[in-house]
């Protein structure tokens, strides 16, 4: 079974997927990604109003099999977080694209957003 690619959104070619909406990006992990990893027990949330730059790490994830980085695909400070991951970080086994959605981002530069990939660019890398 393929991944799901949303054309609608941005990509890493570490495997998170953006969303813009307005001055935000909102951050996720792919469906590639969480199909990889497995079954997800624990995401450890980044902190609210934290300042970040592109590439550093955003938060943890973690799986039966093991821990990933997550990394920030832009720079600027994180204005939310998806707490529900806390109770229930399956939701992002089971909806990478809209449930389980991590963090968002209040964009600094919005230059950035022309290095990230379109859906086709990320296909070819999965």
């Amino acid at each position: 079974m393929s991944a799901e690619v949303k054309e609608d959104l941005k990509y890493t070619d570490t495997h998170e997927w953006v969303r813009i909406k307005g001055d935000l990006a909102q951050i996720g992990i792919t469906d590639h990604a969480q199909s990889e990893l497995t079954d997800i027990v624990f995401v450890e949330l980044p902190n609210m109003g934290k300042e970040i730059k592109k590439g550093e790490e955003l938060c943890v994830v973690e799986s039966v099999k093991s821990v990933s980085e997550i990394y920030a695909p832009v720079s600027g400070r994180i204005t939310n977080v998806n707490k529900k991951l806390e109770e229930t970080p399956e939701v992002i086994n089971e909806s990478p694209y809209e449930e389980g959605w991590i963090a968002e981002i209040e964009i600094k530069d919005k230059s950035e957003l022309d290095s990230l990939l379109d859906a086709e660019a990320y296909k070819r890398i999965i």
